[in-house]
């Protein structure tokens, strides 16, 4: 029997099940909030009450997917919806709790969106610029070198503080998704970057990088002159634009580069794994497009049952 306790209250002990059990990240948190939160309204419109768990059946689904669609998501975010209510599902089984089985919801799906990196080349104009902008220039190419030097997801770069940069040794410890910690090792080139940058700061704030301060500027607490995620997003897109780059990258996307480049430079998956922090192999090998031609190679160069190459 099905309990008589109203949905909300499960959708809060799920939540709280993540960040205690699965030492998920804030932002998935939020994401599934407001994924969960959003069926819970809907639920709520469509029973004229509050919502139990035995108001999630095949019908009321299918009403709140019509719902999405009609609202013009995309494909991919209506799955986020899918995926997490089949989460909430999944722990609702798991605790003995009579719910639909999770197994009866299908993810949309979607067409996979080609991996966007930025060439050598294109790297070379995006870090070349002469960057001036506001005074920022220093902190700006520091920025980049180093998102292109470690693959830190942006979240990790803005939350970096400067006692955790070793620039003698050019490495540093950072704790990723789901609490998962792990080794940076950073370029000599954005090691110089990052200490040109350190040179000329004047103030005693603890975040390595942090927005441009007025002379009037009165603040007391760290995190509020810390530069946030969507200032480096702005940030990348401006120096991109400025290089007349044909991808619209972001700072994911260097982080894409930057393994992009390891793996044509010999670089073996598992290390590439480590590097970028991804709890499964099966995330890094979105990137085997790279290694496909260079396997290729190898296998022609010294496959028995392969014709010699002829010298021109």
């Amino acid at each position: 029997m099905a309990s008589p306790e109203p949905l909300e209250t499960f959708v809060n002990r799920f939540l709280e099940y993540l960040v205690v059990e699965r030492n998920c990240s804030r932002l998935t948190i939020r994401n599934y909030r407001h994924y969960l939160n959003e069926l819970l309204i809907f639920l709520t419109k469509a029973r004229g009450s509050v919502p139990l768990i035995s108001d999630i059946d095949s019908e009321s689904i299918r009403r709140f997917r019509l719902n999405l669609a009609n609202r013009d998501l995309a494909v991919s975010t209506q799955g986020y919806y899918i995926i997490a209510l089949r989460s909430l599902l999944k722990y609702l089984v798991k605790n003995d709790i009579k719910a639909m089985g999770p197994e009866k919801l299908e993810v949309p799906k979607f067409r996979d969106h080609s991996l966007k990196f930025l060439t050598a080349e294109q790297m070379e104009r995006l870090l070349n610029q002469l960057m001036t902008s506001q005074n920022n220039g220093p902190r700006d190419r520091a920025i980049l070198e180093l998102l292109f030097s470690t693959g830190l997801r942006v979240s990790e770069l803005v939350s970096l503080n400067r006692e955790q940069i070793n620039l003698k040794t050019r490495e540093f410890g950072v704790m990723g998704k789901g609490g998962r910690f792990r080794v940076i090792f950073i370029s000599p080139r954005a090691g110089e970057a990052v200490m040109k940058y350190l040179r000329g700061r004047v103030d005693h704030y603890t975040p390595l990088f942090i927005r441009n301060l007025r002379k009037t500027d009165l603040v007391s607490d760290d995190n509020s002159v810390r530069l946030s995620a969507r200032s480096i997003q702005r940030l990348v897109k401006k120096y991109v634009l400025g290089a007349r780059l044909p991808v619209e990258a972001t700072p994911h996307t260097l982080r894409h580069s930057m393994a992009t480049d390891l793996l044509r430079n010999g670089a073996d998956l598992r290390s590439v794994q480590e590097m970028l922090g991804h709890k499964n192999i099966a995330t890094t090998q979105i990137y085997t497009h790279v290694t496909d031609a260079r396997l290729r190679e190898v296998h022609e160069k010294f496959h028995f049952r392969n014709p010699p190459l002829r010298k021109s």
